[in-house]
């Protein structure tokens, strides 16, 4: 069985996909969040799980919140540590202790628009696709080894409202299928820093892409 720690700052609904698709083989051992008002929060609890809320105004330095987030993680001795829309940036050292271990969702299609606003972004642009991507997080914001992508239509009239739920409804789908690789086993992270997935299917992403398949254009 796989420990998974979540971390969220707000509803968390990525992490309510992780928890509701019931990945076997997978124990969600706790839900951190650094605002304790998280909504988050009392979904997890409501499901019996392990709740925690470390509030990161209450340190001085981003270094001391990093400090006490990782003891509560390790409280539990996590497999795998999930950050399902988590706002806050992460110190060095912090990476390079979960290094392997740690993922992340982001809504674009990395390298694209790494950061904030992206479907804004990717609306100014005048894209025609857009999407989702989980990855590893490394020490560079956003540029972690891709372990599968999303990808949805860019529509004429879409707005930011209509492109995030789009993006939103996918990442919902490649989430826990991204855990479920990782607690099956079947996730290789290379010397090259390129993510392989060994008998890669796609019964809950179907319009996804997994990172050895990936295309540019």
């Amino acid at each position: 069985m796989k420990s998974i720690v979540i971390l969220v700052s707000g509803r968390g609904s990525n992490m309510e996909a992780i928890v509701r698709a019931a990945i076997p083989g997978a124990r969600i051992a706790a839900v951190i969040s650094n605002r304790p008002d998280a909504a988050g929060l009392a979904f997890a609890a409501a499901r019996g799980i392990a709740t925690v809320a470390i509030d990161h105004k209450a340190y001085a330095d981003r270094a001391g919140f990093d400090t006490a987030l990782a003891a509560a993680i390790d409280a539990h001795q996590p497999d795998l540590v999930v950050l399902a829309g988590f706002m806050r940036v992460l110190t060095d050292d912090f990476v390079r202790h979960y290094e392997g271990r740690l993922i992340n969702i982001h809504p674009s299609l990395l390298p694209s628009f790494p950061g904030l606003h992206t479907h804004r972004r990717a609306l100014e642009t005048g894209v025609r696709v857009h999407g989702a991507t989980v990855h590893f997080v490394t020490a560079t914001l956003d540029c972690g080894p891709i372990v599968i992508q999303a990808v949805v239509p860019v529509h004429a009239g879409d707005d930011e409202a209509t492109l995030s739920a789009r993006v939103l409804e996918q990442e919902h789908r490649i989430y826990p299928q991204a855990v479920r690789w990782f607690v099956e086993g079947r996730i290789a992270l290379g010397a090259d820093a390129r993510v392989s997935v060994a008998d890669a299917d796609f019964a809950v992403a179907p319009s996804a892409v997994p990172a050895v398949e990936q295309v540019a254009g």
